[in-house]
C-alpha cells in the first residue's frame, strides 16, 4: 500500500506510477477519517509514504497521519519513503524516520524527486520558467524509472536524497518558523471582480479547507487544516485568488497544467 499526499500534483503523479508498477493500492491519506488508522498488510505487500516536502520537513498532516497508523503485520515488509521538493529536502527523510520509527516500521528506501516549483508564498519564491518546468520534469520521470525499479526489487539500505548543503539550519530553524508561523490560510483572498464562482479552487484542496458560500465566492475555513499548499491558488483559471501580497504578479503551476 502507498500511503500519499498532494496539492499541485506532484507527488500524485509519482506516486501513480509507482502503484502501477508494483501494483499496489494508492491511499490518499487527506481522505482518512479522524482517530487510529489501522491497516494490515497483504502476503508480499510493501509499505510506502509519498509527499511533498513542506519547509524542510515532511507536511504535518502526513506526520500526524503516521502518529495514528498501526500496521498489525509489518514485520518483514519493504517499507519505503518517496519525496517531492523544488529544491533541497534537508533533514526530511530524517524526521520522517524518526516518526516511523515510533510506530514500529523500519525504513529500507528513501528517495527525492526534484520537481517544478509550486510554493510561492514567500517573496523571493516564485514558480519556474517554463523551460526549468519542463527540464525537471523530463529529469524527475528518469529518476522515478530508477527508484520505481528499486522499489520493485525491494532494495534495502538505498537513499537517493537532494538533502542540500545546510540541511539541519533548513530543517530545524528554518523548517520550525516555516511550520509555526507560514502554514495557514490567514493571507488568502480573492479577486472578486476576477473570480468567476466556478469552484475549482475548492475543488482542488487537498483537505477541504475552502466552501463557496460567500455569496458564491470561496471562503477558507481558518481552522488550521491548511497545508499552505497553495493547490487552489495554482488552479484558478483566473488567477483571482492570492496570498495577501506575497504572490502579485507571480505565475501558478500543477502538474498537468499547460503554459
Amino acid at each position: 500500500m502507498i500511503f500519499y499526499i498532494s496539492g499541485t500534483g506532484n507527488t500524485k503523479w509519482a506516486a501513480a506510477q509507482i502503484s502501477e508498477a508494483v501494483n499496489e493500492r494508492l491511499i490518499d491519506i487527506s481522505k482518512a477519517a479522524p482517530g487510529p488508522q489501522i491497516y494490515e498488510l497483504g502476503d508480499g505487500e510493501r509499505i510506502g509514504f509519498c509527499f511533498p516536502v513542506h519547509g524542510w520537513r515532511p507536511p504535518m498532516i502526513m506526520r500526524n497521519f503516521i502518529k495514528r497508523l498501526s500496521v498489525k503485520n509489518i514485520d518483514g515488509h519493504y517499507s519505503y519513503a518517496l519525496c517531492t521538493a523544488g529544491d533541497t529536502i534537508g533533514e526530511t527523510v530524517d524526521i520522517l524516520r524518526n516518526d516511523l520509527h515510533a510506530r514500529g516500521i523500519h525504513l529500507d528506501g528513501a528517495f527525492s524527486l526534484i520537481m517544478p516549483e509550486s510554493y510561492v508564498g514567500l517573496p523571493f519564491m516564485d514558480v519556474d520558467t517554463p523551460d526549468n518546468e519542463n527540464r525537471k520534469k523530463q529529469h524527475a520521470a528518469e529518476d522515478l524509472k530508477h527508484y520505481t525499479e528499486l522499489i520493485v526489487k525491494r532494495g534495502k539500505s538505498t537513499e537517493h536524497l537532494t538533502v542540500g548543503k545546510w540541511p539541519r539550519i533548513n530543517s530545524r530553524l528554518l523548517g520550525a518558523v516555516f511550520t509555526n508561523h507560514m502554514i495557514t490560510d490567514k493571507p488568502f483572498r480573492v479577486t472578486e471582480d476576477k473570480c468567476v464562482k466556478c469552484g475549482i479552487c475548492a475543488e482542488s484542496c487537498p483537505v477541504s479547507n475552502i466552501t463557496m458560500t460567500n455569496g458564491g465566492y470561496p471562503q477558507w475555513a481558518h481552522d488550521g487544516s491548511c497545508l499552505a499548499c497553495f493547490s487552489c491558488y495554482h488552479h484558478c483559471p483566473r488567477h483571482a485568488i492570492e496570498y495577501g501580497k506575497r504572490t502579485k504578479n507571480k505565475g501558478q503551476y500543477y502538474f498537468s497544467h499547460r503554459k
